[in-house]
């Protein structure tokens, strides 16, 4: 890892692990994440998870569901890639989790994302989307990380642009992102070795 605090969970080999510890390793390993090229490194030269999988195989019984809800979060809902990353972003920022931030650009750059809407997400701005939906997934992502509620206002626009499933899609992914945000920064989980740790500034 990069300088910083050691990690408080010790990477574990996937030629030690327990039968439970290997239905895990390898459904993130070889679900739809392996599916094409991946963008960040989820493993490291050993094969060991890194981020929030690692501490996936602690506790199977959590880390199996865990992960399971995050490949739906990621594939399987109503919004379009740049959605999804936006709002991860989004609560990656808020969080200041360099490992979510670290994965979630690299894909965010994939989906579309452009520097400029990057940079602007980094640094806690909205970006200019002329997508509505876009920017109202935006919004309202940003006030559930602050406020961990949404005003009437834009909970009432959010229902009218994106619906009342993709609403509780949105609520459920960030509070996935925030969970994992919180388990990186318990367990000292910092980006892979080699790769730089985004500079956050001094932005609040």
């Amino acid at each position: 890892m990069v300088d910083g605090p050691p990690p408080r969970l010790p990477l574990l080999p996937p030629g030690h692990l327990i039968d439970e510890q290997r239905e895990v390793y390898e459904a993130v390993t070889g679900g739809p994440r392996a599916a094409r090229p991946p963008v960040f490194r989820f493993t490291d030269d050993q094969g060991r998870l890194l981020g929030p999988f690692n501490a996936m195989l602690y506790s199977p019984a959590v880390g199996l569901p865990l992960q399971e809800l995050g490949a739906a979060l990621r594939f399987r809902t109503a919004f379009t890639k740049r959605e999804r990353e936006i709002a991860t972003l989004v609560v990656a920022r808020h969080c200041r989790s360099d490992f979510e931030w670290y994965a979630h650009e690299r894909i965010g750059r994939r989906a579309g994302l452009e520097q400029e809407e990057i940079d602007a997400l980094r640094e806690g701005r909205v970006p200019m989307l002329a997508d509505v939906r876009e920017r109202v997934i935006c919004e309202a992502a940003g006030q559930l990380v602050a406020e961990r509620d949404l005003s009437d206002a834009l909970y009432n626009e959010a229902v009218a642009t994106l619906g009342r499933p993709a609403l509780v899609e949105l609520v459920t992914l960030v509070g996935y992102y925030s969970a994992l945000a919180l388990q990186l920064r318990v367990f000292r989980a910092g980006v892979p070795e080699g790769e730089p740790a985004p500079d956050w500034g001094e932005h609040e």
